[in-house]
């Protein structure tokens, strides 16, 4: 039977319900092969490729220019924009590549390295940028990320040193993260504090608690060196190509990230949990109308995101790095709310987005080959990315109509 609530939740939830995009125009295409071309006009100067000549990258690059254009007078300005932008810059990279001995090319450029750095890089975003979609999906925004990470980062640590077993450290460290979580849950929900300053004040608490627990437990001496370690997982796929030798030996918590973007996914968008989570984010009071809890969904899902965000920093502690030392996130969950933006709020878009920060940081570690000036640029270009996806300029992304509103139940 339709309700006026019903009704409201329904429309609300219409479009993001069974995850499809909108329709691509003809111009959109158009766009998109333009920029397709100028991605082709750098990779061909790359290995395995290695074309010596800048002549077909200029090709290719002014026929994608032209697309852009074409796509952009017939209404796509982004993509259009986009492309004329990617066939900018693909020439301009070509031109670098050309210029480059063939044996440092192929040193920076090897793409089964290249790969599984990317996928190791990307790893502690996925896991953070998927606790930051739970909770705003959920309507709830939650800048501590980076706090939750740096919290599992140290407890994990922490609890695989005390208790030698990296399975144990996992756990202690996930725990940490969620109760910061519920902290933040709190002044939130509970309390309906600002949630950008909520979440701020948690990230300096994250940050001083386990720097002054740092140097209470280990002092200058910092972790110890055996400290035990998520294990690696050995796929015997190198005779695969590039591909296999990529995937061959990846970290457990790296398959892991990548397993739970489609848990996410699935929960969020195939299950009668995920409609009600998205329901309370959409249009809470319709919501709590046909007798969802409001208040418990957002705490459930707002401490899972402390959960997942968690997961990133045990990754970095004792899967990727082995040790711990202060501040080791780095900006890496701010990183995160970008990767979040980018996807547009979704478990796929963000598994994109994570992947280009993680390329650009996989990328900067093999550029010391030709200049350590050039090394130390590329080395921002993630954090340039967040200024770009914070700033709205990649495109119109919509958050949850209700994200980042405190909510107040009728009568209170």
């Amino acid at each position: 039977m339709s309700t006026p609530a019903t009704d409201r939740i329904n429309n609300a939830l219409r479009a993001p319900a069974d995850g499809t995009r909108a329709k691509v125009t003809r111009e959109g295409w158009i766009g998109w092969g333009g920029v397709a071309l100028g991605l082709l006009a750098f990779v061909i100067t790359l290995p395995p490729f290695e074309v010596r000549t800048i002549v077909p990258s200029i090709v290719l690059a002014v026929v994608g220019v032209v697309l852009g254009v074409v796509a952009w007078r017939g209404g796509e300005k982004r993509i259009g924009g986009g492309a004329v932008a990617a066939c900018v810059l693909g020439a301009v990279g070509a031109y670098g590549a050309t210029k480059s001995g063939v044996s440092h090319l192929e040193v920076v450029v090897s793409w089964s390295a290249l790969t599984a750095a990317m996928l190791r890089y990307a790893a502690p975003l996925t896991f953070a940028a998927l606790g930051g979609l739970v909770s705003e999906r959920s309507g709830v925004v939650n800048l501590a990320l980076e706090g939750m990470m740096l919290m599992g980062a140290f407890f994990g640590a922490y609890g695989a040193d005390k208790t030698g077993s990296w399975v144990w450290g996992l756990l202690i460290g996930v725990g940490a993260g969620m109760a910061l979580a519920a902290v933040h849950a709190v002044f939130a929900i509970s309390l309906r504090a600002d949630q950008i300053v909520s979440g701020t004040g948690l990230n300096f608490v994250a940050l001083g608690l386990t720097g002054y627990m740092y140097v209470e437990t280990y002092g200058e001496n910092g972790t110890p060196d055996d400290l035990p370690q998520v294990p690696d997982v050995r796929l015997h796929t190198d005779s695969l190509g590039f591909i296999g030798q990529a995937i061959d030996q990846l970290n457990l918590l790296v398959w892991g990230s990548l397993l739970a973007v489609v848990i996410i996914w699935v929960v969020i968008f195939r299950t009668r949990v995920g409609l009600r989570l998205r329901a309370v984010g959409e249009n809470p009071k319709a919501a709590e109308t046909v007798g969802i809890g409001v208040f418990r969904i957002r705490y459930a899902a707002v401490i899972a995101s402390g959960g997942l965000a968690a997961l990133g920093g045990v990754f970095l502690s004792i899967g990727f790095v082995h040790s711990f030392s202060q501040n080791m996130t780095a900006g890496r969950g701010f990183i995160a709310l970008a990767a979040l933006i980018f996807g547009r709020w979704r478990p796929g878009g963000l598994l994109a987005a994570t992947l280009l920060f993680g390329f650009s940081s996989a990328l900067a570690q093999r550029l010391p080959e030709f200049s350590p000036q050039l090394a130390t640029l590329f080395q921002a270009l993630p954090y340039v990315l967040t200024l770009i996806a914070v700033a709205g300029l990649v495109g119109q992304s919509k958050p949850p109509a209700a994200d980042g509103v405190p909510y107040t139940r009728e009568g209170k």
